[in-house]
């Protein structure tokens, strides 16, 4: 009698377990109804997912946000369907994308041409203050203007981004409403502005470069995106080292696109929060190139400036260890003279090319040297390169110490040991990236233009990471608040 207390409990507990497993199965079975229901086999709404505005990635006409990466990786065989195009309607009719690629969106200041086309003796027609890009294309100036001509390309391709006819893959579209933006761009030539009007003209207190970076700060100060931001979102383009040289110091929050941070403390710009751009090479691109090692009878090639200042006196030193040496060839050299075509025609009948550090860490003969398919030494400590984070300049290059490099016979020891076979694997590899340092228009897939977009691309979360932070303890109207974004805090070192 005594048992049956404890028999009943065992019935009750069977039967609760029962009904637990009966209820499961029905739920499974309804759960797998609903799946084939669906007009789209394992694909998930994500309306009910925080919206987000930082990317779209488009594939086969159809708009996805870059968290979809993420989620198929960790749910195999899981593809994901975002309605995107009520955002921004034009991206799925003018962008085709490769699967692994954002397309950026870009709010673009409406400056005046003086700051832009106006300084390619552009004239406005009536109130649009860009050119009409479908009739005449503005020219740049050529020779060593074109190394830091960047501010021209990426702008042409923004302008040209909205383009109804536009084809081909795109990294970037333009916004009209910068709450929908990811970034803000500052449309200021400023490398073009430094070569060409930071000379003191007669009766002139200061030169026109100087005033247009005045301006150019009173602008952006005053301007609600900047206020909301504090101008960490801003993208500006100072390219040559001495560009934006009066106003860099009051638009530091911002990402720079630099081509090194040689002129630059890492309180103003570093590598956290900026972008490292390439050059546009200016020596003609080796096309149909067959030549092999044995092809290239030149062992070692420099032509350029060799006495420099600061960082660039190793170029001197390097001078007299090698103007001697068989097969190497080390001379000063200028764009004058038809000195593009000789170096074009050094460059490519050589095996190595030397990048050695000048006033700045950065030169324009790497890129040269890419696209001759010439194995660039590099011989600078602090030289930062564009894309690193994605692209593994070992494959291609030679890194070599400035204090290794200036031992007697060091460098020319090393070079020699480099055999063919070594050799024709880094030949290849510099044919298969060329196309990563190729500034065009209209821009096409994985160029420089391209590869710029994506790099200012993956800043983004940092930025908007840095931004949400900041709202943590501020008030709307608080003093805390107004000094926050006046002077960004925690960002670029500080």
């Amino acid at each position: 009698m005594e048992r049956n207390p404890h028999y009943r409990g065992f019935i009750s507990r069977s039967s609760l377990f029962c009904m637990f497993g009966f209820t499961s199965i029905i739920f499974i079975f309804s759960w797998f109804s609903v799946l084939r229901s669906t007009s789209r086999p394992h694909s998930v709404d994500l309306s009910i997912l925080p919206n987000s505005k930082l990317f779209a990635v488009v594939e086969n006409g159809n708009s996805q946000p870059q968290y979809q990466e993420n989620i198929q990786s960790s749910i195999p065989n899981m593809s994901v369907s975002v309605d995107y195009e009520e955002e921004v309607p034009q991206v799925k009719k003018l962008i085709k994308c490769n699967p692994i690629k954002v397309v950026l969106k870009v709010f673009m200041y409406e400056l005046p041409p003086e700051f832009h086309f106006g300084l390619l003796d552009w004239k406005p027609e009536g109130d649009s203050v860009w050119p009409d890009l479908k009739t005449k294309i503005p020219d740049y100036p050529g020779g060593l203007n074109l190394q830091h001509s960047i501010e021209y390309w990426l702008t042409l391709d923004l302008l040209s981004s909205t383009f109804p006819d536009s084809v081909g893959a795109r990294s970037v579209v333009r916004v009209h409403n910068s709450s929908e933006a990811d970034v803000i761009f500052v449309p200021f030539f400023s490398s073009l502005s430094y070569n060409r009007f930071s000379r003191l003209q007669p009766h002139e207190k200061k030169n026109r470069n100087q005033l247009l970076q005045e301006k150019l700060v009173k602008f952006l100060t005053a301007q609600e995106e900047w206020r909301r931001s504090g101008g960490r979102d801003h993208v500006i383009l100072a390219h040559h080292p001495n560009s934006m040289i009066y106003a860099r110091m009051k638009l530091w929050p911002a990402m720079f696109i630099l081509a090194d941070f040689g002129r630059y403390p890492p309180t103003i710009a570093n590598v956290e929060k900026d972008v490292i751009a390439p050059y546009k090479h200016i020596i003609k691109t080796f096309v149909n190139d067959s030549s092999g090692f044995d092809d290239r009878p030149t062992l070692l090639y420099f032509q350029g400036a060799i006495y420099r200042k600061d960082g660039g006196i190793v170029r001197q030193e390097l001078f007299y260890l090698l103007k001697d040496e068989k097969d190497v060839h080390f001379s000063f050299g200028s764009v004058g003279k038809d000195g593009i075509n000789k170096a074009s025609q050094g460059m490519h009948s050589s095996k190595f090319c030397l990048n050695i550090a000048g006033d700045t860490p950065s030169s324009n003969r790497l890129f040269d040297a890419i696209a001759s398919h010439c194995v660039p030494v590099i011989i600078s400590d602090e030289i930062e390169l564009p894309y690193e984070d994605v692209l593994d300049y070992s494959e291609f290059c030679i890194f070599v110490r400035t204090s290794d490099a200036v031992k007697k016979n060091f460098l020319i020891k090393l070079i020699k040991s480099i055999k063919k076979e070594e050799w024709t694997r880094r030949w290849k590899k510099l044919k298969e990236i060329e196309k990563f340092f190729e500034f065009q228009y209209p821009s096409q897939e994985e160029d420089a233009v391209q590869m710029i977009w994506q790099a200012v691309a993956r800043k983004v979360p940092s930025v908007r990471l840095k931004l949400h932070k900041s709202k943590r303890f501020s008030h709307k109207g608080s003093k805390r608040k107004r000094a926050i974004i006046a002077i960004p805090r925690n960002f670029g070192g500080r």
